[in-house]
């Protein structure tokens, strides 16, 4: 199932003890396009402070009711590594991240999550689920799987997704709209599109472009590059987002495209 990533804003986040807090935003990486952590807004229970959840703790989403529950403490969040969430988060931040929590590296191999597709076949998951962390052994254990070669002060992959709303888009022949938002996948957590608002080229509708149609991303610029005409994004199924994104309408979108959808791969 697909889901907007502005969805996921507000959803409460259930650890097994009891409510931890709201998403309020969430990064993704610019390498693979995948959600890696949502931001987490703890409230008053923690001088509401923001913390970073990782997909890989994540046991059920529930739409109706917009709540995500995590196989982890309210403990285990209030004590884990401070980030700044307004600021970039680095391959380094994330290593103390993963290791309190006794989380693998998922970039050690060439899959979505590590060698598979989602985050939940990274994990080594006992009867009660997610093994239990205390920091320091954690880190350890970590550590001791290996870092495929990343060293302190590696380049940064984490992106904002509100940080790249309104980013420009460039067609093969021209201005084509700006972001205006991501649809993601449930399980993977994978962003499958770009929301694309062309109403700054023509008086048009809003449209769903595949990130793998992506051919270049200038994040100095501000701005996207896609391999599509305007016309042939112009003539493109019309995004409606109060209607369910259904493979129907995707295999529409990429037919149109002539092109194979991902879930082909």
């Amino acid at each position: 199932m697909l889901h907007t990533v502005k969805e996921l804003e507000r959803y409460a986040i259930h650890a097994t003890d009891g409510v931890v807090g709201h998403v309020r935003g969430v990064y993704f990486d610019d390498e693979s396009w995948v959600v890696r952590y949502l931001v987490v807004d703890t409230g008053g229970w923690f001088a509401n402070r923001k913390v970073l959840i990782s997909p890989m703790s994540v046991t059920h989403l529930n739409r109706l009711d917009r709540s995500l529950s995590v196989s982890i403490t309210r403990q285990q969040v209030k004590d884990s590594p401070d980030i700044d969430t307004n600021q970039p988060v680095s391959r380094q931040h994330e290593r103390g991240y993963l290791g309190f929590y006794g989380y693998p590296y998922y970039w050690s191999r060439g899959g979505l999550w590590g060698e598979g597709s989602f985050p939940s076949l990274l994990l080594n998951v006992s009867e009660h689920g997610m093994a239990e962390s205390d920091g320091q052994n954690a880190l350890e254990r970590t550590q001791s799987m290996g870092e495929a070669g990343f060293e302190p002060g590696d380049d940064i992959h984490l992106r904002s997704c509100e940080a790249v709303v309104g980013y420009h888009i460039e067609a093969s022949d021209g201005d084509l709209g700006h972001v205006k938002g991501f649809v993601m996948e449930e399980g993977t957590w994978a962003i499958r599109y770009l929301v694309v608002s062309t109403s700054e080229w023509w008086l048009g509708h809003d449209v769903l472009i595949a990130v793998r149609w992506i051919t270049k991303v200038s994040w100095l610029d501000d701005a996207v590059t896609v391999g599509l005409t305007r016309q042939a994004v112009k003539a493109s199924p019309v995004y409606d987002p109060a209607r369910l994104l259904d493979r129907e309408h995707e295999e529409g979108i990429f037919k149109h495209y002539k092109k194979t959808g991902y879930w082909a791969d």
